[in-house]
């Protein structure tokens, strides 16, 4: 009798229930709530990139690039312990915010990347490299 049940079921124990109860009930949720969200369009000659950064600043992201890697890291922290008006909070929950994101930038032109930051959406304007092919030439037959 205990060869039909599948081996699987057998092995499993009750913390896997768990998770899997866990996984069905939540699906992909964490993939909702990503620290920043991006839409990537494919213009022809160029790409746009819009990521939702809602809460910053203009002056709170910093756009970077290194070798073939741009990053995206906006940043911002809480000055004081009070108010404005000098009491104390009651309740504080919006203290400290963060987020990097990092995508490939092999086949863009890193030297005419240009970005703008309206209403908590950053756009980027990434023209691709134009693609150059070698000169034409002759080879001579020895």
């Amino acid at each position: 009798m205990f060869d039909l049940i599948p081996f699987e079921q057998r092995s499993r124990n009750l913390f896997d229930y768990f998770n899997r109860m866990s996984q069905d009930f939540f699906g992909d949720m964490d993939k909702e709530f990503s620290p920043c969200r991006t839409d990537i369009l494919d213009k022809g000659d160029k790409f746009i990139l819009k990521a939702d950064m809602p809460g910053f600043n203009k002056e709170d992201i910093h756009i970077n690039i290194d070798g073939d890697m741009l990053t995206l890291t906006a940043e911002h922290s809480e000055d004081n312990n009070t108010d404005p008006d000098g009491q104390g909070f009651v309740r504080r929950e919006r203290r400290y915010g963060s987020l990097s994101r990092s995508f490939d930038i092999s086949n863009i032109d890193a030297e005419k990347i240009t970005a703008s930051y309206e209403k908590g959406v950053l756009e980027l304007d990434l023209p691709k490299q134009e693609k150059t092919l070698p000169p034409s030439r002759q080879i001579e037959i020895r």
